[in-house]
């Protein structure tokens, strides 16, 4: 039997290629001859935790942190928090979850695990901003040291001459229960499947969140005028999303699309650029609204032929449900308006909105001249903190609170499906 070194190797490999069944095998094979490895454990938590299996990834993280205890390592201790607190958070415990990232904090080695678990904080703020503040799963239930029994290690039993009056070997442990079965399809159930879009002044980005899509039975067929993404289920069936026709033509060569272990993404190419889509498809009559021909004035052409947007072009978490966010750009950079005649007994000016925009806006995007404005009536304080946060996170990241920003530097965080990279000439 290979060397546990040589199991965990494979293990991670396995780890980082997604293969979480393959990982969690391996790192059980390595546990079974040293079952007092605490990153071992932290190793399978992971592995667990990345294909949904979150009460075995509590298990594992709880164990690495009494023996990370036994063991008395600050940074492994702080590791082992941090792991049994995101698998806390992925069952939506969210007050242990916190006791957990704070724990986890106090052992912080170095800037780059206070950024991670920073990170971390972050999503838990993000969920607990979804609940009340009476909601029992803000309560805090658990303690810094779990209850957990630790795995026994037990000498090899020596093989030998059966004899009447031998003395029996001590027992080896009984077998490890089997591993649980993980699909090597699709995990999420069809009820669960859901999809959301945004669109950019090039592209109409599309995203279908599900996980674990074999890309060799998957079939994302782009065509100009529609879309077809097609995957096999676990009960036989077929999953199909069909688009047809397209609201516009697309550029469907340019196009491409990505199958990720948690979605599928694809980004269609507009064939006209800055072209406003309202909607995936075309209304039922199946009257796509084509690109002006180039006798027509592109501002003119633009402005005759689409019709009132009337839902949001970017996707949102907002318990409240979706927001429009051009309008509320608007509605942020006016004021109500003023009386409808002046004194001299001439209209006021003002759109029949009843909104007076500012004096200082000189057109173009209302939600850029919302952020000016912003910064501009902000205190000191708050000017630092949205510069500071802007460059450090490389544009991907806007705050307006110095007390959380001063304290460390600001990572990039780009959206889902994405890998920020230094740009290299």
């Amino acid at each position: 039997m290979p060397s546990p070194a040589t199991l965990a190797d494979q293990g991670s490999k396995a780890l980082n290629s997604q293969n979480y069944a393959q990982a969690i095998d391996l790192y059980t094979q390595a546990l079974q001859q040293t079952p007092e490895s605490p990153d071992y454990y932290l190793k399978r938590s992971t592995a667990y935790q990345r294909s949904s299996n979150y009460s075995l990834a509590l298990r594992d993280a709880e164990l690495a942190v009494v023996l990370a205890h036994k063991r008395g390592k600050r940074e492994l201790i702080g590791n082992a928090q941090l792991r049994r607190g995101i698998s806390l958070l992925m069952e939506g415990k969210l007050g242990d979850a916190g006791f957990c990232f704070n724990e986890a904090e106090k052992k912080a080695a170095n800037e780059k695990d206070k950024n991670l678990i920073g990170v971390w904080k972050s999503k838990l703020n993000m969920q607990l901003a979804k609940v009340d503040e009476d909601d029992v799963t803000r309560e805090v239930t658990i303690k810094e040291i779990p209850d957990v029994k630790l795995p026994k290690t037990v000498a090899p039993v020596i093989e030998t001459k059966k004899e009447s009056n031998a003395v029996p070997q001590e027992a080896a442990l009984p077998p490890p229960p089997p591993l649980p079965l993980i699909s090597e399809g699709v995990i999420t159930p069809p009820s669960k499947i859901r999809h959301e879009w945004y669109q950019t002044a090039t592209h109409v980005v599309l995203t279908i969140y599900v996980k674990g899509v074999p890309k060799d039975k998957a079939s994302v067929d782009i065509k100009e005028k529609s879309l077809s993404i097609s995957f096999p289920l676990p009960s036989s069936n077929e999953f199909t999303f069909d688009l047809d026709p397209l609201y516009h033509p697309i550029n469907a060569t340019e196009s491409t699309f990505s199958i990720l272990s948690t979605k599928i993404e694809v980004k269609l190419l507009k064939q006209k650029p800055g072209q406003k889509w309202p909607d995936l498809e075309a209304p039922d009559t199946g009257e796509a609204l084509e690109a002006p021909s180039s006798t027509t004035s592109p501002d003119a052409a633009t402005i005759s032929e689409q019709p009132k947007i009337d839902q949001p072009v970017y996707p949102t978490s907002s318990k409240s449900g979706p927001k429009d966010w051009d309008k509320l750009a608007n509605e942020l950079t006016a004021r109500p308006k003023k009386k409808r005649e002046d004194v001299d007994g001439k209209p006021a000016e003002g759109g029949d909105d009843g909104l007076e925009y500012d004096s200082d806006y000189e057109g173009g995007d209302p939600v850029n001249h919302f952020f000016k404005k912003l910064y501009k009536d902000a205190d000191e304080d708050t000017r630092r903190a949205m510069m500071k946060s802007y460059v450090e996170s490389n544009g991907t990241a806007l705050s307006t609170n110095w007390n959380e920003v001063g304290k460390a530097p600001v990572e990039t965080s780009p959206p889902d499906g994405m890998i920020a990279q230094k740009w290299t000439k």
